[in-house]
């Protein structure tokens, strides 16, 4: 994509990165950011072909170290009210229908630790630090932090996280199950690559029903959830791809799956 000021949009194999990078800020986020991570999700959402989404920052200090604070001062409630991109473009990634790997290299603190929550996956750097200090700068996470925190390690811990404003190591991040893996700061890449290509594998449509009724377990009772399981199974009982996976595993193959 040409035009982008703040973002590297790019694809390799069916794979695409987005690529936060304004590291004379430590990759921190303005409004003219998020849009462009807009437009990213806009190529991705028109691409077929697309299979995983990568989202990291540039550099080894910082993912996204969170607002921009020089715009967040002057920001005013009507401002939020009718402009919450930060939240928008979120909601857009989390429910993108093909998954979508944070590979945390530095910093996620605020809006970059909320960005990370928002994907599916998240591998981080032995370098990495999560936070949500928002309460030290007299306001609370607003992008979906304090909804998806607690989703993933539990009201208890979240509320301490958020509450302290504590930064976690990448350690203690995967000790909590927020982060899946931990590398090496030169392999982070690479590891969230390998992850990608096996997902890249799997048929496509099974992928985006499957993250599609996890989203919903989240925010609805067992009963609720368990149904939405059966519809969605259902549904891709009548794919080709159901076909194809059957069949080749029958016939002792690697399945060829279409999309469809």
């Amino acid at each position: 994509m040409e035009n982008l000021l703040y973002v590297r949009y790019e694809v390799k194999e069916s794979v695409a990165v987005i690529t936060v990078d304004r590291q004379e800020v430590r990759n921190a986020m303005s409004a003219e950011c998020w849009q462009e991570v807009n437009l990213c999700l806009d190529e991705v959402e028109r691409n077929p072909d697309l299979r995983v989404l990568i989202f990291t920052g540039a550099g080894e200090k910082a993912f996204i170290s969170g607002a921009d604070i020089q715009t967040l001062r002057t920001r005013t409630p009507m401002y939020q009210l009718h402009y919450p991109i930060s939240l928008w473009t979120l909601q857009r990634l989390e429910n993108l229908s093909i998954p979508v790997i944070a590979a945390v290299n530095g910093t996620a603190f605020g809006g970059g630790f909320e960005a990370a929550l928002a994907c599916d996956v998240r591998i981080a750097s032995s370098t990495a630090k999560f936070g949500l200090p928002e309460v030290n700068l007299g306001i609370l996470p607003g992008a979906g932090g304090t909804q998806r925190l607690s989703r993933i390690v539990g009201v208890g811990r979240a509320k301490e996280i958020i509450l302290a404003g504590r930064i976690l190591s990448a350690e203690e991040a995967y000790q909590a199950g927020l982060v899946m893996k931990v590398t090496e700061p030169d392999q982070l890449m690479k590891t969230a690559f390998e992850v990608a290509c096996a997902m890249k594998k799997k048929a496509p449509v099974s992928l985006d029903i499957a993250k599609k009724v996890i989203n919903i377990s989240l925010d609805t009772d067992r009963t609720s959830g368990i149904l939405a399981e059966q519809l969605g199974f259902m549904a891709l009982l009548g794919t080709e791809d159901k076909m194809e996976g059957t069949t080749a595993f029958l016939e002792k193959r690697p399945a060829d799956f279409s999309g469809k």
